[in-house]
């Protein structure tokens, strides 16, 4: 039997989100419905909502989520109701061809639920990232629900499932950071703390962050920066370069997705240095370099999808990390609010005052 449920919907293109309530089915074969209990709003809910990532309106909005799984569909055997989940918008499907070649984490057909959730009209929603997390309740893959540690708390843990995955990944598994490296990285939302905080597990020596506001710079310092620059008054590629001895850093991240961030990353790595791209441009940004620069400085230039993560394997380790005091997730919480709150956490998000509003159910 259907459910009826409350849960926020983008109808049209940049216009404020509502509050409605919504019809989420009953599991389907490898499907699990999970009881939302809390979800993280994130800036790519923000593009769903303002039409920056497709048309598909209208959409269910929210993806940075924990909860408990209610019940499973026919097939499931790895999950059960009761267990203590944190969504994933990527679930290898373990057979397209970078599956077949050891290479789930670039999954190319990444598993979504098959049946749709929908409007009391029987309108079909859209859900973000696959998940529409903004919910009481959501249908998703069984591959997208991954078993955690119940112990911790839904408001930190559900954190993991995008933002803090996608910048700590970013470090550790794109950048590679390795004991002893130098790190950069331009942004200090909540992706770049995650970035600046693998980056300090990972062992980098000296993590340096860079913004043009001076709340998140003193924010950074709690994530492991151990240097900050405020580009807004001073040139960032002089100050990293000073700071590493006149080379540059050996991984740089990019956490804002502009083109003149993308071009001071390039310039503030080492020789043979690695630039991470992991902020989301806008669909018309362009960059252009000269191409002998590309050429005779080495190094790689990467892009990072979510962190390059395997959900079923960095879930697990980046909450035992937490449970164990080494990864600050609380410190990513900067306010708890309801459902009906979330289009007045977009206006905060926009203007930078929080790193996270957390929706709690």
């Amino acid at each position: 039997m259907p459910h009826e449920v409350h849960a926020v919907v983008a109808a049209k293109q940049g216009a404020p989100v509502e509050l409605q309530t919504i019809m989420v089915p009953d599991p389907g074969p490898g499907e699990v419905l999970v009881a939302v209990q809390a979800c993280g709003v994130c800036h790519t809910d923000l593009h769903y909502r303002d039409g920056a990532i497709n048309d598909e309106f209208p959409f269910l909005l929210g993806h940075e989520a924990a909860g408990t799984v209610e019940a499973v569909g026919p097939g499931v055997t790895d999950l059960a109701p009761g267990d203590y989940v944190v969504l994933a918008w990527r679930a290898p499907c373990g057979s397209c061809r970078s599956c077949r070649r050891g290479r789930p984490w670039y999954c190319f057909d990444s598993r979504n639920a098959a049946q749709s959730m929908t409007l009391l009209d029987g309108t079909p929603l859209t859900p973000a990232l696959g998940i529409g997390a903004f919910a009481e309740k959501t249908l998703v893959a069984a591959g997208q629900a991954v078993k955690v540690d119940p112990s911790a708390r839904p408001e930190a843990a559900g954190l993991i499932g995008c933002g803090v995955m996608a910048g700590y990944g970013a470090a550790v598994h794109t950048g590679q950071v390795g004991s002893g490296d130098t790190v950069a990285v331009i942004g200090c939302g909540g992706v770049g703390n995650a970035a600046i905080a693998g980056a300090s597990i990972a062992g980098a020596r000296r993590v340096i962050a860079v913004d043009i506001d001076e709340r998140k710079l003193d924010g950074a310092t709690r994530f492991g920066a151990t240097h900050t620059v405020n580009s807004r008054g001073t040139d960032p590629v002089e100050a990293v370069r000073e700071l590493t001895g006149g080379h540059g850093a050996d991984v740089v991240i990019d956490a804002v997705g502009r083109p003149e961030t993308y071009r001071q990353a390039f310039s503030m790595r080492d020789l043979a240095g690695t630039l991470v791209q992991v902020g989301v441009p806008d669909p018309d940004m362009c960059i252009e370099l000269p191409l002998i620069d590309l050429f005779s400085r080495g190094g790689a230039l990467k892009s990072s999808w979510y962190g390059d993560c395997l959900p079923s394997r960095d879930f697990p380790v980046l909450i035992d990390r937490y449970l164990s005091g080494r990864l600050d997730l609380d410190g990513f919480v900067t306010e708890t609010i309801g459902l009906d709150e979330v289009e007045t956490a977009f206006a905060k998000m926009r203007d930078g005052q929080v790193l996270r509003s957390v929706v709690v159910l």
